[in-house]
C-alpha cells in the first residue's frame, strides 16, 4: 500500500493492522537532520502561505485549514488571574475547564502553582474548584470523563484527582512527597530511570478512558509508561519503559482514545504518535512530517538548531497534546510548539490540514499544552507562554 505523502507509520508484529505500513524513514531518530533540512529546503522555494487562507496548499498538498479565534471565550472575576495555562477540558453540558499554573504560593522557585475553573459555555465565571487543595503543586492536564467526572494530573505532587461533577475528590492516585521528610525535593531525572512502582508516579502527565471506564494514564517525565486502573481504582497494570522501539516512550505527554478503544499517546520526545490496545498492545506508529515555512519563529528563545531538533520536544510536528474529537467521522488533533501548529489527521495518521503559527495575537499559539475538541470542528486550545485558551472555530 502506497503511503501518505505527508506522514509516516509504522506497525510490527501479528498486531499490526491491515492498513499499516513500515518504512525504515519514519523508525524513531530518522527524522533529525536530513529530513528537517530536505523539507526546511522544499518550503524556500515556495511563495509564504497564510495559515487562514482558505484552499491553500503546502509543500506536500496538506491544506492550511482556514479558522477564526473567538475572543474572550472564558472570563474571570476582575481579581482572579491565568498563569500558565496547562489545561482546558469541556463537559457535556458545554462548560469549559481551564487548569492553570497561577495563585503562586512560596518562593520564586519551588512555589505552588495550580488552580482549576469553570466557565459556563458562554464564557461567564462559574466558580473555582479544589481551592487550597493538598494535591496541588504544578498543574498539568485536565480531563472530563463521560460521566462528567473532573480529573486532573498535577505534575509537581505526582498525583492524579477525581472529582465529582460537583467539585468534590472522589478518588486520588498516586501520593504526594512528606514535607517531613529530608529526602523530598525535586525529583532526579536518572538514565535509565529508576524501576516503576505499582501506584506511584512520577511526574504524571495525563489520563482518558475507555468505553469500561478504565483509566489509562501517561507517567510521564521520569517514568516512561502508560497505567491502567478500572473504574474502582484498582491498579491493574502499565507497560513502557525509556528507549524508542515500539511500545517505549521518552515523555509520554499526553494521551487519548478513540470509540474502538485504541490507546493513542503523543510520544513527545520521541516525535510520534504509538496506538495500542487496551492491554498494551502495540499496533502502530506514525509521525507527523509536514514541511516548516520559511521565516517561522519559535514561540520562545532561538528557532531550534539540530541538537534541539534531535532531541525531539521542539522539533516540527513533535506532539504535544493530542484529542479526538467524538462523532461518527473522528479526527486526531496534534499540537507542536515550533512552529507553532495545529495538524488534522486520520486515525492511522494522514495529515488532513494543518493551521497556526507561533505568536502572541490571536489565532497565533504559545507552547500549545492541551487541546479540547468537543466537535470535529471546534478547538479549546490551552497555551503556557500566552498565559489563556482560545477558543478556535475551525471552516469545513
Amino acid at each position: 500500500m502506497n503511503a501518505p505523502s505527508n506522514a509516516s507509520t509504522a506497525a510490527t508484529g501479528p498486531a499490526a493492522e491491515p492498513h499499516a505500513w513500515s518504512c525504515a524513514c519514519c523508525s524513531p531518530g530518522a527524522w533529525p537532520r536530513r529530513r528537517f533540512l530536505a523539507a526546511a529546503a522544499a518550503w524556500t522555494a515556495l511563495p509564504h502561505l497564510a495559515v487562514a487562507q482558505t484552499g491553500a496548499q503546502t509543500a506536500q498538498g496538506v491544506p492550511s485549514i482556514a479558522y477564526e479565534s473567538v475572543r474572550d471565550p472564558v472570563r474571570l472575576p476582575a481579581d482572579a488571574y491565568f498563569g500558565e495555562c496547562s489545561g482546558v477540558a469541556v463537559n457535556s453540558h458545554g462548560h469549559v475547564f481551564v487548569l492553570s499554573r497561577g495563585n503562586t504560593s512560596g518562593p520564586a522557585y519551588a512555589a505552588a502553582a495550580a488552580q482549576l475553573f469553570e466557565f459556563a459555555p458562554d464564557g461567564r465565571f462559574v466558580r473555582e474548584i479544589g481551592k487550597h487543595l493538598y494535591a496541588w503543586s504544578f498543574a498539568h492536564s485536565v480531563k472530563i470523563d463521560r460521566h462528567d467526572n473532573i480529573w486532573v494530573t498535577d505534575k509537581g505532587s505526582d498525583m492524579v484527582i477525581k472529582f465529582t461533577p460537583e467539585g468534590r475528590v472522589a478518588m486520588v492516585f498516586g501520593r504526594k512527597q512528606e514535607a517531613a521528610d529530608e529526602d523530598t525535593g525535586p525529583l532526579k531525572h536518572p538514565n535509565p530511570p529508576l524501576p516503576a512502582e505499582p501506584g506511584r508516579f512520577r511526574q504524571v502527565t495525563d489520563v482518558a478512558w475507555d468505553t469500561n471506564d478504565n483509566a489509562y494514564i501517561s507517567d510521564g517525565y521520569i517514568n516512561s509508561r502508560v497505567a491502567k486502573v478500572d473504574k474502582d481504582g484498582n491498579w491493574l497494570k502499565s507497560w513502557g519503559d525509556r528507549g524508542t522501539g515500539p511500545g517505549q516512550f521518552h515523555t509520554p505527554h499526553s494521551i487519548a482514545l478513540d470509540a474502538q478503544n485504541r490507546v493513542y499517546v503523543a510520544d513527545r520526545s520521541n516525535r510520534r504518535i504509538q496506538v495500542f490496545d487496551t492491554e498494551g498492545q502495540f499496533l502502530r506508529q506514525f509521525t507527523i512530517d509536514v514541511p516548516v515555512p520559511p521565516g517561522a519563529r519559535a514561540a520562545i528563545g532561538n528557532v531550534p538548531d539540530e541538537a534541539a531538533i534531535a532531541a525531539g520536544t521542539f522539533a516540527p510536528g513533535s506532539p504535544w497534546a493530542i484529542c479526538i474529537s467524538p462523532g461518527p467521522n473522528p479526527v486526531l488533533y496534534s499540537a507542536d510548539a515550533y512552529p507553532g501548529r495545529i495538524y488534522k489527521l486520520t486515525l492511522d495518521g494522514q495529515v488532513l490540514g494543518v493551521l497556526g503559527e507561533s505568536g502572541k495575537q490571536l489565532r497565533q499559539f504559545g507552547w500549545i499544552h492541551q487541546m479540547a475538541c468537543p466537535a470535529e470542528n471546534t478547538l479549546f486550545v490551552a497555551e503556557l507562554l500566552n498565559w489563556r485558551v482560545q477558543k478556535l472555530v475551525l471552516r469545513a
